[in-house]
């Protein structure tokens, strides 16, 4: 997947970046005291690194900018002779995250964690001018632009299609990027609507009618009562039309 391979590209970024601070760590001297900033050349080096990564970001990305952020002042690491850069379980490279350093050859094993932030950019939509809350979109309210996809956890929206005509459940700021969570969930039925019920199977595709249970909320599940008296669970799909996969 997309996603997948973009996160596979962060990956191996942050961990070359962590193996190089690793070694900056490793000596008697430094080790001493927690170094809390990389030097101009160690830095240069990642976001070179960086750079050389992005060329083979999947479309959608433009590029991948990944900053190393800063030890505890406070700590005090005893001399290590190897450093050991490791994901820590859960972890996810995208926006603000961690990777762990480990001392595995040293008088003291100890175990840290180095913050650190992954920007993937890409093109998705904006609203230039802002909208209130209850905003009813229109294609003069959004534009293009190059965002960071990674700045929070709701995927942004790209495609036009899918903001035009909805309904924004929180304002938005002048330049912000618009995302899925901006956006009202829609209603395509109520309870008690009669609906078009569609049967997907292998190599088939059915339809009928039902009475909706309850209301279809885009994104969501519906029960439906058939024709003959069957209660069945589909996914609503559009308006008055409820989607039963076999």
């Amino acid at each position: 997947m997309e996603e997948d391979t973009l996160l596979d590209t962060c990956v191996r970024l942050v961990l070359v970046a962590a193996a190089a601070v690793a070694i900056a760590f490793a000596t008697p001297a430094l080790a001493q005291e927690a170094p809390t900033g990389l030097d101009a050349a160690l830095e240069q080096q990642v976001r070179l690194l960086a750079e050389t990564g992005s060329r083979a970001l999947p479309a959608g990305a433009s590029r991948v900018e990944v900053s190393i952020g800063q030890l505890d002042p406070r700590l005090r690491l005893a001399p290590c002779q190897r450093i050991e850069p490791y994901l820590p379980a859960n972890a996810r490279l995208w926006g603000k995250s961690r990777i762990g350093l480990r001392c595995m050859q040293g008088t003291t094993l100890w175990n840290v964690f180095l913050p650190i932030t992954v920007k993937v950019f890409g093109r998705a939509l904006v609203a230039p001018q802002g909208a209130a809350a209850g905003t009813v979109l229109a294609p003069t309210d959004l534009a293009e632009a190059e965002v960071d996809l990674a700045a929070e956890v709701a995927p942004p929206v790209s495609d036009a299609g899918q903001a035009v005509g909805r309904v924004l459940a929180q304002s938005l700021q002048p330049g912000q990027t618009l995302r899925q969570t901006h956006l009202k969930v829609r209603q395509w039925f109520a309870a008690g609507d009669t609906v078009k019920v569609v049967v997907a199977g292998a190599g088939f595709t059915l339809e009928g009618e039902g009475q909706a249970l309850t209301h279809g909320l885009e994104g969501g599940s519906v029960r439906v009562r058939t024709e003959s008296g069957h209660v069945l669970s589909g996914r609503p799909i559009g308006e008055r039309r409820v989607e039963l996969v076999l």
